[in-house]
């Protein structure tokens, strides 16, 4: 396994530090804005995700250009 430059463990402790200060925060919220919080991030994840899908899939449809191939005489 390859070791991981500094920058990468920067990284991860803050997304981890993020996350984990995130969660604390929601468990002392107010119940109705810790679930509307909460709903509008699922939404917002899956519409995300789903536009990911779509546009690669779009990106492997044909764009409607013809390939023309030649013989060689």
């Amino acid at each position: 396994m390859a070791k991981r430059t500094r920058r990468q463990r920067m990284l991860r402790a803050t997304m981890a530090l993020l996350m984990g200060g995130s969660a604390m925060q929601l468990s002392s919220c107010d119940p109705v804005v810790r679930q509307t919080l909460l709903t509008g991030l699922e939404t917002t994840s899956s519409t995300l995700a789903q536009t990911f899908i779509a546009a690669f899939f779009v990106s492997l449809a044909d764009d409607g250009d013809t390939l023309t191939t030649t013989s060689i005489p």
